[in-house]
């Protein structure tokens, strides 16, 4: 008996298996009820009594090294198993697909890196704003004919002082006039909200950059120097500008701005409509109630403020005809920008 459970000890050290089934063949071989080591236990009731302690011990040796062994083996093959199904890391990997930044962001930040060129920092403020700040500061009296202009979400009235969804960033040029040391010369881009149709050319949310330049001795002519600066930067060197008379509670005297078609050269056409001038935004000199509003001096003050639509500049840029491609998040449409640095 000694001599076979040494030989079943130098045999299991050298045993090897690739499947499943070649390790339950090798355990039933060795521990099954009719298997090597099973035949030794039924070989040992016929063992001497002085003798069964020896031989009990060795017995049990070899019974849980041919265990521990079935085990190692089954260990290995879950290990190869979990190798061969995972991937395999040698090969190149998969490409990731690019995404873009969006053309609002795109335009916006083209717009902040101009203005920023020219000495204008970035101011931000909320989009809850007051009557105030949207509407009171910048010259809009209490039922005055000029609040329909802006077709406003209003939230609810706060000690008499109605809560509301900005309708223009100019709450952010309040705000500014209120806080900040003069001379002030800062950009406010931001969201704004209107009870607007949603069509091809509006929406009741869009984004609106807005400029403020207050100091002393500030003319038209510098709002119209720095307008053209911008859209020759914007549209390229060979861009026009005219300034056309218009009207802004907040401003006096107020003008919108058309800058000559890139498309077509100012010769005419289904982009500009045959005028060769396309619309970009409005601006004018700051009111004088305006600056007293906030507790600036208009008579030793000037200032010029301007406004542009984001959503605007990049249609007019991308030559984009439906505005609600900005919202739609068609991955279609959005590719186009993967290469816009």
């Amino acid at each position: 008996m000694n001599q076979k459970i040494e030989e079943i000890l130098a045999a299991i050290s050298d045993l090897r298996a690739n499947t499943e089934k070649e390790i339950e063949e090798l355990r039933i071989k060795y521990l099954g009820k009719k298997g090597e080591v099973t035949a030794l236990f039924e070989e040992f009731r016929n063992v001497l009594p002085e003798q069964k302690r020896e031989f009990g011990q060795k017995l049990n040796v070899l019974k849980n090294a041919v265990q521990s062994k079935i085990e190692s083996l089954k260990e290995n093959i879950a290990e190869t198993g979990a190798v061969k199904s995972s991937c395999d890391l040698t090969k190149p990997g998969d490409r990731m697909e690019l995404g873009s930044r969006h053309p609002i962001s795109i335009t916006r930040e083209e717009i902040i890196s101009i203005f920023h060129k020219f000495g204008y920092t970035v101011a931000e403020g909320p989009e809850i704003e007051d009557d105030w700040h949207v509407f009171g500061a910048l010259n809009f009296p209490p039922e005055h004919p000029a609040r329909d202009m802006q077709d406003t979400f209003f939230i609810h009235a706060n000690d008499g002082n109605p809560v509301l969804l900005r309708t223009h960033t100019s709450s952010v040029q309040v705000r500014v006039m209120e806080k900040m040391d003069l001379p002030i010369r800062v950009l406010c881009p931001g969201r704004v909200f209107r009870n607007e149709a949603i069509s091809a050319r509006a929406h009741c949310i869009f984004h609106q950059v807005e400029g403020l330049y207050i100091d002393k001795g500030v003319s038209f002519a510098d709002l119209k120097q720095a307008v053209l600066l911008f859209a020759r930067e914007m549209f390229g060197e060979e861009t026009e500008i005219r300034l056309r008379p218009s009207y802004f509670p907040f401003t006096e005297p107020s003008a919108e701005v058309d800058v000559s078609c890139n498309i077509c050269k100012g010769k005419g056409c289904n982009i500009c409509k045959g005028t060769g001038w396309l619309e970009i935004m409005g601006c004018g000199m700051v009111d004088p109630n305006v600056l007293e509003a906030s507790g600036i001096d208009s008579k030793i003050y000037s200032g010029f403020a301007f406004g542009m639509g984001i959503e605007r500049i990049a249609m007019l840029k991308w030559q984009v005809k439906d505005l609600r491609h900005y919202f739609e998040n068609d991955v279609r449409f959005l590719r186009q920008f993967e290469t816009v640095i």
